[in-house]
């Protein structure tokens, strides 16, 4: 079974429909997407229905940090993002706060557990950074893999029993094993905001059949979102990180 990963598309219109062209020419028996469609990108209301389509399709879909601020008065979020997502707020219509408010905080299915930021607490959106993080959110869970999204940056945690998890940062494009006998937390990355240096797209596809689980990349015109945002009067800093991946 081959599914297709993608979290934090951030309301980037162009990054999401590369990434989904992308994804048709894979044909993955599975879509899951793990939160926040909203904040920082200004195309809320593209992404949401898109990804409702995706739902009604069978895709999964978890809650991130950003729609339960966009759908509620909490503003638990940096200044830039706080900004973003009160202007978010008044994008949307009322199928669109109801499809948020159908998104479960987490979903376990075929052996995995699917969340956005951790399946430790998962409603106080901690950070799967590094391995003492990682330890937390497998203690938490009886599942053998979770997959997370939230830090914006592509990352696998191997843990074997009775040891501190090992952090790995694996190659784009390249399949980085799961390995036997061993409890893993995939971290996907980001659709509409890389954090990694790296300003192309990135999603996960996992093999659950190989044991497997490959970062792709896809580039997308980064600029005309930045030019979108600068247009919207939001901060330019949430453009130009688009184009730095930062």
């Amino acid at each position: 079974m081959r599914i297709a990963v993608l979290s934090d598309i951030h309301a980037n219109r162009e990054a999401l429909e590369a990434v989904l062209e992308v994804v048709e020419e894979l044909a993955p028996d599975q879509i899951v997407v793990l939160g926040d469609l909203v904040g920082y990108g200004p195309d809320p209301e593209f992404a949401l229905e898109t990804v409702a389509r995706l739902v009604s399709d069978g895709a999964l879909c978890v809650l991130g940090n950003h729609d339960e601020a966009a759908r509620s008065d909490r503003d638990r979020l940096t200044p830039n993002a706080r900004e973003a997502i009160r202007w978010t707020r008044t994008r949307l219509n009322e199928d669109h706060r109801a499809f948020l408010a159908t998104l479960p905080l987490s979903i376990t299915r075929f052996g995995c557990q699917w969340v956005h930021a951790s399946a430790y607490r998962p409603e106080s959106w901690d950070y799967v950074a590094d391995p003492e993080a990682a330890m937390r959110c497998l203690a938490a869970s009886t599942e053998p893999l979770i997959c997370c999204g939230h830090t914006h940056r592509p990352t696998v945690f191997y843990s074997h029993p009775n040891r501190r998890p090992t952090m790995f940062v694996p190659r784009d494009e390249i399949a980085a094993p799961l390995l036997a006998r061993h409890r893993h937390v995939i971290v996907t990355g980001a659709v509409g905001q890389p954090r990694d240096g790296n300003p192309a797209a990135c999603f996960a596809l996992l093999d659950l059949e190989e044991a497997s689980v490959t970062m792709r990349r896809v580039p997308y015109d980064s600029e005309a979102t930045a030019a979108k945002i600068k247009m919207l009067g939001l901060s330019s800093w949430l453009g130009l990180r688009l184009l730095i991946g930062r």
